[in-house]
């Protein structure tokens, strides 16, 4: 049954390419309506963890909600000033921090016409959470948290 779906598939890819037949009209979209991303609860705890166990406050992925931050904005005593870290943070930790929480799947790097830069941005993913916790301050991981958090970050266990 698969092979004939396949089979079909390619043959109405190789019609199309053939004929340089591409549709002119495209279905309407509701742009106000954005679709809403369901992620397994493994996978939004997870996440809450990383951000929690992160030492970055709340008030630095509400700016990404809206906005790309650089690593230098996030680094040293601009990330500090700005009440975006916990604590003054060098570049290579803020990017090892940061690097984490693109694996895990709540922010996402910047891109330019020029390649990869140097800014971060929230994912959906990452959007649901802040917004869950809009308003209020991050709750206070438990030791049970941090340890499970360092542990996965360190191993690099796969999800």
């Amino acid at each position: 049954m698969r092979w004939l779906l396949q089979a079909k598939i390619y043959s109405y890819i190789n019609f199309y390419q053939k004929k340089n037949y591409y549709p002119y009209t495209m279905p309407a979209v509701d742009s106000q309506n954005p679709n809403i991303f369901v992620y397994p609860q493994s996978t939004v705890d997870r996440a809450e963890r990383s951000l929690v166990c992160s030492p970055f406050n709340l008030s630095l992925f509400e700016v990404m909600g809206h906005q790309s931050v650089s690593l230098t904005a996030i680094a040293l005593e601009n990330g500090l000033k700005q009440g975006y870290t916990k604590r003054p943070l060098s570049e290579l930790a803020c990017d090892n921090a940061l690097g984490w929480l693109i694996q895990v799947g709540v922010l996402r790097r910047e891109v330019d016409g020029q390649g990869i830069t140097d800014s971060f941005r929230l994912t959906p993913l990452g959007r649901q959470l802040v917004e869950q916790y809009q308003g209020k301050n991050w709750r206070t991981p438990s030791w049970r948290d941090r340890l499970s958090d360092a542990v996965i970050r360190w191993l690099r266990i796969p999800f």
